[in-house]
């Protein structure tokens, strides 16, 4: 067990959650997660493997927030103005809170998340970094040029602080302070943010605090450290050296080097020793997990960025805490606009895993094709060990399993399949993962050519009047399984969308209809979704309509035939009204024509657009003077475009005939 802070930040979290995966050094974990918090700053995180929680100080906010093992918040414990570092006793039912801000160390029931006692440790203390060794609760406290360690005795009728129990005086403010159940008498402190960086072991077996090892080392700044389950080895994180280094708690000489990068700023080390050692890097891996006394990292987490800089999410200093289990590893980050996530890095303690999946680009349908890949991770692979095998097609949309694949030592893995659908096959292997490597997947792509199918229309380019109920028939060629074709019909004109009219199965002869009322030009749509062994396909009928168009003319004293023509008699001084009837369209407009005849040819005489009334009519009087003796014909005519639309086809009239006398 270890305390340690940060530096309070100013700026108040955005609230808000999300879910976002983190990188690995070779891939993503599945569940990792992350959910924002709504802290102003944080001091320290530790988690409780009982409860299955994780308990985090916000100074700034005054709480300890406390989240599941998802990251979700599930409590607040307010009123701890300064609250800083954490420690939980063995059997994680009470979480013991440095509270500068009230002089005292707070206890919280984990089970029911309630404050359960306050306890004064004198005015002006500033108590800051609590941790468990010797049987008493041991805490860092002091401001500037004040810096000592205090007790907490909770093993009598009464509780009993104890301060200045550093006789040698060696802090200049309060230290942190950290300890492991494994070595119940060893206390480890170090001072942060001096350079160069400060180190001492303590002996409390007496119940007084002996100082039996100091060190000034060659780093500075420090922000973090943690003491080896065995006690053996204090861990530190200082600005600089750009490495985590060990000491030896006996002598506190160098021993194990941690390779990081540049401001290493957070350490936690698991109860079965692993190390996970953070930097604060933009731009690097953020956490780097190391086995005990090795230099080589089973892995590492470079964290996206949430914020609006170029780098990424930042780990926040001494932001670090595993599972007891090891089952997960906490991170807290922070962003550019200030936002503080709890990161959930699962299988931590296992090394990165990757699958590559090699197929043929390209197969034929029904042959066999053989696959290759390997699954990659550090360390031989476990006999026995199988990867699976789903094959994606087609047919099996959502995948079909194929038998499992044995892998080799290094990882390298090979099978044969036979595609028995056309079009992009897909080949996914995944490794469920074991005692030393994460789970990981990989897939690859087949194109497997599919046979084309014909698949017609009839009706394309035809001509029909106004209303004309017209059939049309899509007929469908050879085909593996399916035989549904789907009918769309889209008549001309914004208003009208394009709609299925029909789908179902073609009938013995292949075909499939349905019946159009012609009342606009119309296009008709036929698609077949393809199967297995052939291809999608698509085919269009575009199919014409004429409106309804008449004119007739009034006002005449006779009508008499001149020929085999009917023509309608005015006297030159009466005006002929021409009235218009024609299928309704919003702002169309018709086209009416005259046209005179003279020596044995009829010749236009004049033309003019006139608005189309809501009810389909349209009334002109001829006005003028008219001369006799001329024979005149007039027409309506819709002319697709210039009439105002293009929903029909361009429809003429029949001519009505017309003559003036004296």
């Amino acid at each position: 067990m270890r305390t340690r802070r940060i530096s309070a930040a100013t700026s108040l979290a955005v609230l808000f959650s999300s879910v976002v995966l983190i990188g690995g050094a070779a891939n993503p974990a599945a569940a990792d997660s992350t959910k924002v918090i709504p802290a102003a700053s944080v001091g320290d995180i530790v988690a409780d493997g009982v409860h299955n929680r994780v308990f985090i100080s916000d100074p700034t906010g005054g709480k300890v927030l406390v989240t599941d093992y998802n990251g979700a918040v599930v409590g607040t414990i307010t009123s701890l103005p300064g609250v800083t570092g954490l420690e939980l006793s063995a059997d994680s039912g009470t979480l013991y809170a440095a509270v500068p801000g009230a002089d005292a160390i707070v206890t919280i029931d984990t089970a029911g998340l309630t404050e359960s006692a306050r306890y004064a440790t004198g005015e002006g203390t500033d108590p800051k970094h609590p941790a468990l060794a010797g049987g008493k609760l041991w805490f860092g406290y002091g401001a500037a040029a004040e810096g000592n360690i205090g007790s907490l005795d909770l093993s009598g009728a009464e509780p009993v602080v104890a301060l200045d129990q550093d006789p040698d005086r060696t802090w200049y403010s309060a230290p942190t302070l950290a300890s492991a159940p494994g070595a119940p008498d060893t206390l480890a402190a170090g001072i942060e943010s001096q350079s160069p960086t400060e180190l001492a072991v303590y002996d409390v077996a007496s119940g007084t605090a002996t100082r039996t090892a100091h060190v000034r080392t060659d780093g500075g700044n420090l922000r973090d450290l943690a003491l080896s389950p065995d006690g053996q080895q204090v861990v530190v994180a200082s600005g600089y050296p750009y490495h985590h280094q060990a000491y030896r708690t006996s002598d506190l000489t160098p021993g194990t080097t941690y390779p990081s990068d540049a401001y290493p700023n957070a350490v936690d080390i698991a109860p079965d020793g692993t190390v996970a050692a953070g930097i604060d890097g933009s731009y690097e891996p953020d956490v780097y997990v190391y086995k005990q006394d090795t230099t080589k990292p089973i892995r590492t987490y470079d964290f996206p960025n949430t914020g609006t800089s170029s780098g990424s999410d930042l780990l926040t200093p001494a932001g670090l805490a595993w599972a007891p289990d090891t089952s997960r590893l906490f991170a807290v980050t922070v962003n550019s606009a200030g936002v503080r996530s709890l990161r959930v890095l699962t299988d931590a303690v296992k090394s990165a895993s990757t699958v590559t999946v090699d197929a043929p680009a390209k197969s034929a349908l029904g042959k066999k094709l053989t696959v290759t890949g390997r699954v990659k991770s550090d360390g031989a692979f476990p006999a026995g060990a199988k990867a699976t095998v789903t094959r994606t097609d087609i047919e099996s949309p959502k995948g079909k399993a194929l038998p499992s694949v044995a892998l080799k030592s290094d990882g390298s893995f090979s099978f044969t399949d036979t595609p028995t659908a056309g079009g992009q096959v897909t080949y996914k292997v995944s490794y469920a993962g074991d005692a030393t490597h994460s789970a990981a997947s990989g897939s690859d792509k087949v194109a497997v050519p599919r046979t084309v199918t014909s698949l017609t229309l009839n009706h394309n380019k035809a001509l029909y009047s106004y209303g004309a109920d017209v059939t049309f028939t899509a007929h469908l060629g050879k085909t593996y399984k399916n035989r549904t074709v789907e009918l769309w019909v889209d008549p001309f004109g914004s208003d009208k969308p394009n709609k299925l009219v029909k789908t179902g199965k073609v009938n013995s002869k292949g075909n499939l209809s349905t019946t159009v009322d012609m009342t606009r030009d119309t296009t008709v749509t036929a698609v077949f979704k393809g199967d297995g062994r052939y291809t999608s396909k698509k085919v269009t009928s575009t199919a014409y309509a004429k409106v309804k168009v008449s004119t007739s003319i009034s006002k005449q004293y006779k009508t008499a035939k001149i020929g085999k023509t009917s023509y309608r008699y005015f006297h030159k001084k009466t005006d002929p009204v021409f009235t218009t009837t024609m299928t309704y369209y919003k702002n169309r407009a018709h086209k009416l024509s005259l046209q005179l005849y003279y020596q044995g040819r009829w010749y236009d005489a004049g033309s003019q657009y006139f608005k189309l009334g809501t009810n389909g009519k349209t009334v002109v009087t001829l006005n003028g003077t008219h001369d006799t003796g001329y024979r005149m014909r007039v027409r309506a005519s819709y002319v697709n475009g210039t009439s105002g639309d293009t929903v029909n086809s361009t429809t003429h009239g029949a001519w009505q005939y017309f003559i003036f006398t004296k």
